[in-house]
């Protein structure tokens, strides 16, 4: 093996993909960010949302909340049009991707494809 090819190996070896605790803490960072920006406290954010102080205060230690609550902690800072687009464009990587995508639309749900009995 190259020194190169071994030298990138062990940096790659290094490095470790987010793990979805891990996008969720840093959601969790960015609502705690915006919520102080704008000066309001957890408990004023708790009046404003709906959500118990509680659960925000579980949300931003944690990165723990229903998507319900998320919801409503989105609206209360004025960020739920971007929450609600989330799922708003279908996102292919590859021309499969996309031509499995054009095959579905249309379809009412997706399943296990049928098998016939022998």
């Amino acid at each position: 093996m190259r020194p190169e090819t071994a030298n990138i190996l062990s940096i790659l070896d290094q490095y470790e993909l987010p793990s979805p605790q891990d996008d969720a803490k840093k959601i969790a960072d960015d609502f705690r960010n915006r919520r102080i920006e704008k000066g309001i406290t957890r408990s004023e954010m708790a009046d404003r949302s709906g959500v118990a102080l509680a659960n925000i205060a579980r949300f931003e230690q944690k990165g723990l909340i229903s998507l319900k609550n998320l919801l409503a902690l989105a609206s209360a800072l004025g960020y739920l049009g971007e929450l609600k687009e989330i799922f708003a464009e279908p996102k292919f990587s590859t021309m499969e991707e996309l031509e499995q995508i054009r095959h579905n639309t249309g379809k009412k749900k997706a399943g296990k494809k049928h098998v016939a009995n022998d």
